[in-house]
C-alpha cells in the first residue's frame, strides 16, 4: 500500500457501548485491532483507509461465509447509497495488502456470481494481553481515506454543530462555565477545524510543488490484475497492459520496461520499492480491471518506487463499448502525470487510435493473447480472431500486421506449409497500405519478403523503415538481427540482437538466441533463458544444440526430447536430436528419426528442409540434395538457414552451390 498524504483525524466515533476488552484478531503474520481499525504485520502497522479497514473487519467476523456484494455494501455503508465500484475499490486494496496465505491461496476469494469469502484461519485474542508494537498507548489517528465521499463518511470536522445552543445541548457541562467562556469549546473546535484544513492544504501544496512536478524518466507497468473472477477476461487485462506499454514506449526519453520483463510479476503480491530496485525504475504502475456485464472499471495507481509514495491514483469507468477511449485516456493521463516533456508529434502518436471500434479492439486483444502461446491451435485461433476484428473494422491496419506475423509463426513454430507465408505477405502489404507509419506492418512485411520471396534487398529496406518509425521496437531489432545472420553479416546481427535483448532483457526467445551468439557464456545464458520460462520449447532446443557442441550428449538428448514434448507440432527438435545422435556415435538412432519423419510426412506436412537436414546428418548426400530441391520448389522458409547451419557433407557439391545462388545466398556480405 502506498502512503496517503498528511494526517487525518479519526471519525470521532463517540461510542458509549464499547467493549471494555480490546478485540484483536490474528491470522498468520497479521493482527487486526478491531477497536481501532488498525492492521499490523509482524508488529509493523499497515496504513489502511477507514472504509478498507471496516471492510476487512466484516470479512474477519464472518470468515468462511460467502458474502454477496449487496450484503457487504449494506454492512459497510448501512445508511448511504453507494455504487458497486466503491466496494470493488476497497476489495482491490485488501487483496493487494493481504496477498496470499502461506499455502499460496488468497485470503480474499472471489466466487463468480456468488460473492466473496475470507479464507484465513483466525484466532481471537480477547484478554487484551497482546502488547501493541508501540511503547505508548495507541493513538487513534488514522490516514486520510482518499477514496471517501461526503455520502459515505461518518461524523467529521465539518459535521460539528455551529449553533451555540446545539453545542450546549450535547455538552451540558458548558452551561456551568461563565457566559463569556461558554462558546470557547465551539470556537476552539472551529479553530481546530480551520487549523486541520490549513495543515492539510499546506501539506498538499508542498507535496504538489516538490513531488508532482518532478519528471519520471523510467517506469514499469505491472500486469493489470483481472479482478472480475472470470479467467476468460484475462486477455483483456493482459491486452490493456501491453497496449499501455506500447503507447508509453513512443515517448522519447521515457524508459518503459517491456511486457516480457514485467510479466514475471503477474499475480504476485509485489512491493513497488522492491520492483523499483530489481528493474531500476523510478515509478511503478499497478492496475486492477473489473468487468461486470457491459461495464468496465479500471483502477490504476502510480507509485514512486524510491520512497513508496503514491504519486497518482485514478478510477476509470466505461462501458465495454468505450474500451478504445479508455486506452487512449489512460495513456494521455499517465504521460501528463509523469511530467515528461513531449513534442506535438509525440502527442499525435499517443492520441492516434488504431481503431475506433471497441468490438474490433477486443477481438484483436484476444487474438494477441492466443498468439503469444505459440501452439498451432492457439495461433490458428488468433488468426480467426484477427479476421473477426477486421470484419468489424476493415481499416484496422494493426490487425492485418498481426495476421501476417501469425501466419509466419505457423511456419516457424508449428511446421506450417509455406503457403501460410504468402497469406501473411498479402496481409502485411494491406497493413502498410492502410497505415504507412505502422512500424509493425513494415517489420512483418520485411520478414515475409525475405522468408518467402528471398528478396533480400527489398526486405532490408522494409526493416530499416520499421526501425525508423519505431527505434524502440524490440521485435523489429530481433527480426532484423535474424535477417542479418541469414546473410552471414554476423557482427551487425549481434549488435541488433543485443539491442533487442536490451529492450527486453527477460525475453526467453531473445535470451535463447543470444546464448548461441556467445560461445564463452552459452551455457550460462541458455540456463537463464530456460529459467525465465521452463515451458518454452525453443529454449530447450537451443540448449540441446549448445550442449551437443560441448559434447555434453546426455544433457543434449534430454533437452531435445523435452523440447519435442513441450511442442509436439514441430519437427525442428527432431532434426537437432538426429544430429546429436550422430555426434554421439549413435547413427542408428538418427536413422530411426529419419524413418519417423518420412512416415509422418505421409499424413501431414513436414518441412522438406528438415528431412534434407536429417539425410545430411546420416551422410546420405544425394537424398539430402533431392529434398533441398523439394524445399526450394515450395519456397520452404527454412532455406534461408542454409548459410548458418552445418551442411558439411554437401557444401562443396555444385548442386548445393547452385541452390545457394538461387536462394540469393551466394556471395552474401
Amino acid at each position: 500500500m502506498s502512503s496517503n498524504l498528511g494526517l487525518g483525524f479519526s471519525e470521532f466515533n463517540l461510542r458509549m457501548d464499547k467493549s471494555p476488552v480490546q478485540k484483536i484478531y490474528e491470522f498468520e503474520d497479521f493482527r487486526f485491532d478491531a477497536e481501532h481499525l488498525m492492521l499490523y504485520r509482524r508488529g509493523e502497522s499497515i496504513p489502511l483507509a477507514p472504509k478498507a479497514a471496516e471492510t476487512l473487519l466484516v470479512f474477519i467476523e464472518r470468515r468462511g461465509q460467502i458474502l454477496s456484494k449487496e450484503e457487504l455494501i449494506k454492512q459497510i455503508w448501512p445508511d448511504a447509497f453507494v455504487e458497486e465500484s466503491s466496494l470493488y475499490l476497497y476489495l482491490s486494496v485488501l487483496r493487494k495488502t493481504l496477498g496470499n496465505q502461506k499455502n499460496d491461496t488468497p485470503y480474499l476469494e472471489t466466487l463468480r456470481r456468488r460473492g466473496y469469502r475470507f479464507n484465513g484461519t483466525v484466532q481471537l485474542i480477547s484478554d487484551g494481553s497482546w502488547e501493541e508494537p508501540h511503547s505508548a498507548p495507541v493513538q487513534v489517528i488514522e490516514p486520510i481515506d482518499s477514496f471517501r465521499s461526503a455520502t459515505t463518511d461518518s461524523l467529521s470536522v465539518n459535521d460539528l454543530p455551529t449553533d451555540p445552543s446545539v453545542w450546549r445541548q450535547i455538552n451540558p457541562a458548558v452551561n456551568d462555565l461563565p457566559e463569556s467562556r461558554r462558546d470557547w469549546p465551539l470556537r476552539r473546535s472551529s479553530f481546530a477545524a480551520i487549523g486541520v484544513i490549513a495543515l492539510v492544504a499546506a501539506l498538499a501544496l508542498s507535496y504538489t510543488y516538490f513531488f508532482s512536478r518532478r519528471s519520471i524518466n523510467s517506469i514499469a507497468v505491472m500486469p493489470f490484475a483481472n479482478e472480475s473472477g472470470d479467467p476468460k477476461v484475462e486477455y483483456l487485462s493482459d491486452g490493456l497492459t501491453g497496449n499501455l506499454i506500447e503507447s508509453l514506449s513512443k515517448v522519447p526519453g521515457l524508459e518503459v520496461k517491456a511486457l516480457s520483463t514485467v510479466v514475471r510479476y503477474k499475480g504476485a503480491n509485489s512491493d513497488a520499492r522492491r520492483i523499483g530496485q530489481e528493474l531500476n525504475v523510478e515509478a511503478v504502475l499497478f492496475g486492477h480491471l473489473i468487468e461486470t456485464g457491459e461495464d468496465l472499471t479500471l483502477q490504476v495507481e502510480l507509485v514512486d518506487s524510491r520512497n513508496g509514495n503514491n504519486l497518482w491514483r485514478r478510477t476509470y469507468q466505461k462501458k465495454v463499448s468505450g474500451l478504445v477511449v479508455l486506452q487512449s485516456e489512460l495513456a494521455r493521463d499517465l504521460v501528463r502525470e509523469l511530467s515528461v516533456p513531449i513534442t506535438d508529434k509525440t502527442q499525435e502518436k499517443l492520441a492516434k487510435r488504431d481503431t475506433e471500434n471497441s468490438d474490433a479492439n477486443r477481438l484483436y486483444l484476444s487474438g494477441v493473447f492466443h498468439h503469444r502461446k505459440l501452439t498451432e491451435q492457439d495461433i490458428k485461433k488468433a488468426i480467426d480472431l484477427f479476421w473477426q476484428a477486421i470484419h468489424e473494422d476493415p481499416e484496422y491496419a494493426r490487425a492485418y500486421a498481426a495476421i501476417a506475423n501469425a501466419h509466419r509463426s505457423l511456419t516457424l513454430c508449428c511446421d506450417g506449409h509455406p503457403s501460410e507465408l504468402l497469406k501473411g505477405k498479402v496481409a502485411a502489404q494491406k497493413a502498410v497500405e492502410l497505415d504507412d507509419e505502422l512500424a509493425e506492418g513494415h517489420s512483418a512485411l520485411a520478414a515475409l519478403i525475405y522468408s518467402y520471396d528471398w528478396n533480400w534487398a527489398e526486405a532490408e529496406k522494409e526493416f530499416l523503415r520499421a526501425l525508423e518509425l519505431d527505434p524502440n521496437s524490440s521485435m523489429s531489432h530481433f527480426s532484423y538481427a535474424e535477417f542479418l545472420a541469414r546473410r552471414a553479416r554476423f557482427q551487425e546481427s549481434n549488435i541488433e540482437g543485443e539491442r533487442a535483448r536490451e529492450l527486453e532483457p527477460f525475453s526467453p526467445l531473445f535470451n535463447a538466441l543470444a546464448a548461441a551468439r556467445a560461445p564463452d557464456k552459452a551455457v550460462e545464458r541458455i540456463r537463464f533463458a530456460i529459467d525465465l520460462d521452463p515451458n518454452f520449447y525453443f529454449s530447450h532446443s537451443m540448449a540441446a544444440f549448445i550442449y551437443s557442441g560441448r559434447k555434453m550428449y546426455a544433457e543434449a538428448i534430454e533437452e531435445a526430447r523435452l523440447s519435442k514434448k513441450l511442442s509436439p507440432d514441430q519437427t525442428w527438435s527432431d532434426v537437432i536430436l538426429s544430429n546429436i545422435f550422430v555426434n554421439a556415435g549413435r547413427p542408428e538412432e538418427s536413422r530411426a528419426i529419419l524413418d519417423q519423419l518420412l512416415l509422418r510426412s505421409k499424413s501431414r506436412f513436414v518441412p522438406p528442409y528438415h528431412i534434407a537436414s536429417v539425410y545430411n546428418n546420416v551422410g546420405d548426400k544425394e537424398r539430402a540434395l533431392d529434398w533441398l530441391e523439394k524445399a526450394y520448389d515450395i519456397r520452404d522458409p527454412k532455406m534461408t538457414f542454409l548459410k548458418t547451419m552445418n551442411w558439411k557433407n554437401v557444401e562443396n557439391d555444385p548442386r548445393f552451390q547452385d541452390i545457394l545462388r538461387r536462394v540469393g545466398l551466394v556471395g552474401a556480405k
